[in-house]
C-alpha cells in the first residue's frame, strides 16, 4: 500500500513501499492525514514519501527502512533546493542531526536507529497522555467569620431560610484573641434585623414639560368661507395658540381690510 492511497477511515495508513513522486502530492496527503489524526506506520518509504515523519501520529518497525535525498526536478533532474529545503525543515530535529545533509545519493535510516532518535515503535502501544492532578493543603480559615455569618444572615432575612448557602466541609478555625472587656452600654431599644438596601441611588429623570393644547384656551370664530382642510373637527383641542393662524386666513383678512397681494 502507498502513502497516497488510503484505506477507509478509521483504519491506519499502512506504507508497505512507497518510492515517492511529486513532493506537493504528498504535503497535501500528509495534511490531510494530520488534520484527521491518522495514524501512519511505515515499513519501507522513501523520497518524499519521508514527509510522514512530520506527522504526530506516525511510527515505524525495527525493521524498517527510509530512504531521504534532495528533491530534484523530474524533467531536467536538477536539484530544487526549494523543495529540498522543506523537506528538510518537516523532519524532526533528531532526525536532521542524524542525516547531517541530503544529497542526491539516498541516505538510508533503520526503523530502529528513528525508534533511538524518538519515533514511535509501532509494535508498542501507543502512550496515553499523561494529565497532571495538582494536589493542595487546605488553606486556614480567613479572618472575618462573624463577618460571613452576617452576610448569610442578610440573606436569609431578604430571600427566606430556604436560600442558604451549600454546605462546605468544616475547617480548622484559629482561635481569636482575647479583648478587652468594653463597658456596658446604655439600655436602648433593640436594633432592627439587618436588611440589604441598594447603595446606588439613580436620579430621577426630570419632569416632563406641560402638553401643548392640554389647557383648552380661547379661539377666535372661524370666518365664513374657511375650507374644509382648514375647520377643525367638532371636539378636538387646538394644539397652536391663538396667534398661530394658518396664512390663507391672513390673506384674507388683510384681503377683507382692502389690502391687495401681488402675484411673482
Amino acid at each position: 500500500m502507498s502513502y497516497l492511497e488510503p484505506p477507509p477511515m478509521p483504519a491506519a495508513v499502512v506504507v508497505q513501499k512507497d518510492v515517492g513522486g511529486l513532493v506537493r502530492a504528498y504535503q497535501e496527503r500528509t495534511e490531510l492525514y494530520r488534520s484527521q489524526n491518522r495514524e501512519v506506520r511505515l515499513h519501507e518509504c522513501r523520497s518524499a514519501c519521508t514527509l510522514a515523519l512530520s506527522l504526530p501520529n506516525v511510527c515505524v518497525y525495527p525493521s524498517s527502512t527510509l530512504k531521504f535525498h534532495q528533491a530534484y526536478n523530474d524533467i531536467t533532474k536538477e536539484v530544487d533546493y526549494g523543495v529540498t529545503n522543506e523537506l528538510w525543515s518537516s523532519y524532526p530535529q533528531g532526525v536532521r542531526e542524524k542525516l547531517g545533509t541530503l544529497t542526491r545519493k539516498y541516505k538510508v535510516l533503520r526503523g530502529s536507529e528513528l525508534i533511538a532518535l524518538g519515533v514511535r515503535n509501532c509494535n508498542a502501544p501507543a502512550q496515553q497522555p499523561k494529565i497532571m492532578i495538582a494536589k493542595a493543603t487546605p488553606a486556614p480559615a480567613a479572618e472575618g467569620g462573624d463577618f460571613l455569618k452576617g452576610v448569610q444572615g442578610a440573606v436569609e432575612t431578604l430571600f427566606g431560610a430556604g436560600a442558604r448557602t451549600p454546605a462546605t466541609a468544616p475547617v480548622v478555625r484559629r482561635a481569636a484573641p482575647v479583648k478587652p472587656a468594653e463597658p456596658a452600654a446604655s439600655p436602648q431599644s433593640p436594633a432592627p434585623p439587618a436588611t440589604l438596601q441598594a447603595s446606588v441611588s439613580a436620579p430621577l429623570p426630570p419632569p416632563r414639560p406641560p402638553m401643548i393644547g392640554a389647557v383648552p384656551t380661547p379661539q377666535p370664530p372661524i370666518p365664513r368661507g374657511t375650507p374644509a382642510f382648514l375647520t377643525p373637527i367638532a371636539g378636538s383641542a387646538p394644539i397652536l395658540e391663538p396667534r398661530f393662524v394658518p396664512l390663507v386666513v391672513v390673506r384674507r383678512r388683510l384681503a377683507e381690510l382692502g389690502f391687495a397681494f401681488v402675484g411673482r
